[in-house]
């Protein structure tokens, strides 16, 4: 496979929901603000910034059409995670590196609401493996904030190899803050890695 954009990945879960990855539409506007709004402030402690600037939310189709762009030029992978045909939060691979890397960034949030079920990762396995196996690229990365405990429980339950700490890799909250950096390669879905056929498979085989 090859990058495509729009695109949508999908995966049962064991309680019999239906997990999906999807690009963000115009249908989608009320039930995207009401989310948002509802978990703005929660959100706020996670979310990178940008040093100098105040926080300020980008207009729904403003955000839309650029996160497009985006995707249809192979930077970024802008998905939302849809749950039964809810909108529970975003998985969002960026920072794509092509030529001899090869490589990009997932970052993700849930709806406060949604917490707690496991959706966060199977959707960070559905779009690892999309990524590494569909795709072809070679290697993701995770950076996760040292006292973000539900993002480190994630890492935990994929197995997801960490490589260490980056001081000062993302400005977050107005200052610049270091990461404990995860990152899974293709070899780790190939024949003889730890996660043979991919995370989906690897969870359902733990599960």
């Amino acid at each position: 496979m090859s990058w495509q954009w729009p695109v949508s990945v999908a995966t049962d879960l064991p309680t019999g929901q239906h997990l999906a990855l999807r690009a963000l539409r115009r249908s989608d506007r009320a039930q995207w603000q009401v989310v948002r709004e509802r978990n703005h402030e929660r959100l706020a402690a996670w979310e990178a910034t940008v040093p100098g600037e105040s926080s300020t939310r980008t207009p729904f189709g403003q955000l839309r059409r650029g996160s497009d762009r985006a995707a249809r030029a192979g930077a970024a992978l802008p998905f939302v995670i849809e749950v039964d045909g809810t909108l529970v939060g975003a998985m969002q691979l960026f920072d794509v590196i092509w030529s001899s890397r090869r490589a990009g960034s997932a970052g993700y949030w849930l709806d406060r609401e949604a917490t707690g079920r496991g959706y966060a990762t199977w959707a960070l396995a559905l779009l690892i493996d999309h990524v590494l196996l569909g795709i072809g690229l070679h290697r993701v990365e995770v950076a996760i904030l040292p006292h973000n405990a539900p993002s480190l429980a994630v890492a935990a339950r994929l197995r997801l190899p960490e490589e260490g700490l980056r001081r000062g890799l993302m400005h977050v909250e107005g200052h610049w803050r270091d990461h404990r950096v995860f990152a899974v390669v293709a070899e780790d879905v190939a024949p003889g890695g730890y996660a043979q056929g991919g995370l989906i498979r690897l969870l359902r085989r733990t599960a």
